[in-house]
């Protein structure tokens, strides 16, 4: 007689669609992010605290629903979880916008992204210390190579002490928005931890927004395409990969694709501008390939 459980599991294994590989999902939220960087600046000119008000607003909008076609937890939110997600919500997106436009104002660009470039250097530190073992040596190093490349993509400027303070300030903020989510990832998901967390940050610019001298306007036709794309395709989509490849990858393995992000914005930037990149910025490119291609073969 045929063995009918193994069967089926057999059959549903076969016709179960196959989810893309952790790495593939990383790699598309990091590639998401830095190919914004030229729609980031057309929305640069509206109220800095207004319209992330409104793009994490219109994320929630979609996220929420999704999150509610999911199937229901157990029991509701501890006060840990609901700790974590305020915490992560203040750090990773509210504190990271604000803290990144004060580094911008101090320091030259190439220097904020040279910084926060180091996010996968302190997510190999960081990430497997938090959970309890020791970093890896050889994503250590590659980390290290993506830094050193990340570099070279950015390229090097001029800043005060202020604006350093401030990007170090953001580097923190961008490890935490990994860090604080891999606690939370087993029982919530990636759909309601984005939901939560975008949701969260609505009333923390909206306050924001409400003490700024800058009111609110209506957007212009290039802004208003660059918040329909910073919320629903950049926030929804970038968060959804990103937390999906943390449920399979550990952070400081899936910390090493942040390279990409000067490297997409580069090349993004070199497409919508017709211009050849540098000869150093190809050598960034072809060290963070590498660095990705030595972490990835542990």
């Amino acid at each position: 007689m045929p063995d009918t459980t193994t069967a089926g599991t057999t059959t549903a294994a076969v016709t179960a669609p196959a989810r893309p590989p952790g790495s593939l999902r990383a790699a598309g939220a990091m590639t998401l992010l830095g190919a914004s960087t030229g729609v980031s600046a057309a929305f640069s000119a509206y109220p800095l605290a207004g319209g992330q008000a409104l793009r994490y607003t219109l994320a929630a909008a979609i996220l929420l629903p999704l999150a509610r076609r999911r199937p229901r937890l157990a029991h509701r939110l501890t006060l840990r979880e609901l700790a974590l997600l305020l915490a992560l919500s203040g750090t990773g997106l509210f504190g990271f916008n604000l803290l990144l436009v004060a580094a911008l104002r101090h320091t030259d660009p190439a220097v904020v992204g040279s910084v926060v470039g180091c996010t996968p250097l302190l997510l190999g530190v960081a990430g497997p210390l938090l959970s309890r073992r020791r970093p890896a040596v050889r994503l250590l190093a590659a980390a290290a190579l993506v830094v050193c490349g990340a570099a070279l993509t950015q390229g090097f400027g001029h800043g005060d002490a202020l604006g350093l303070l401030y990007a170090a300030g953001t580097l923190l903020c961008e490890a935490s928005f990994s860090l604080l989510a891999v606690p939370l990832l087993p029982r919530l998901g990636p759909v309601r931890v984005s939901a939560y967390t975008t949701l969260l940050a609505v009333p923390l610019f909206a306050a924001a927004a409400a003490l700024s001298p800058s009111a609110l306007r209506v957007p212009t036709g290039g802004e208003l395409l660059a918040l329909l794309y910073l919320g629903p395709v950049l926030t929804c989509g970038a968060f959804l990969l990103w937390y999906s490849a943390l449920t399979v990858l550990p952070a400081d393995r899936a910390g090493l694709f942040g390279g990409l992000i000067p490297l997409t914005a580069t090349l993004s930037g070199a497409v919508l501008t017709a211009t050849v990149p540098a000869p150093l910025q190809l050598l960034g490119a072809a060290l963070v390939t590498g660095a990705l291609l030595f972490g990835a073969a542990t």
